[in-house]
């Protein structure tokens, strides 16, 4: 079953990601805000990967010399949701009506 997350950026240009993921498979990411054609590159490239897979790739990376990235957010938002870390002031499960 697919679930819906919204997760609250820090120290990056976007200021929120929505993600998607039915068990431990990404099935959509939207970044609000950022660089529009990276953001965008990065949703198309990890949609269908697994959750695992796309923290070790982009955990880490840094935008010029800040200590994050959009990329990097992706990959804190997913620990996150993987620990169970969710429904606090960073990240929420957006619940279906």
């Amino acid at each position: 079953m697919e679930r819906k997350y919204v997760y609250r950026t820090s120290g990056t240009c976007s200021q929120m990601i929505e993600i998607r993921i039915d068990e431990d498979t990404v099935t959509g990411v939207q970044y609000f805000g950022g660089c529009s054609g990276n953001t965008q590159g990065i949703s198309h490239l990890v949609g269908g990967m697994k959750s695992d897979d796309i923290i070790q790739a982009l955990k880490g990376i840094r935008c010029g010399f800040k200590p994050t990235s959009c990329p990097d957010q992706l990959a804190t938002a997913l620990e996150m949701i993987k620990n169970g870390n969710i429904n606090n002031n960073v990240i929420k499960e957006i619940k279906p009506e």
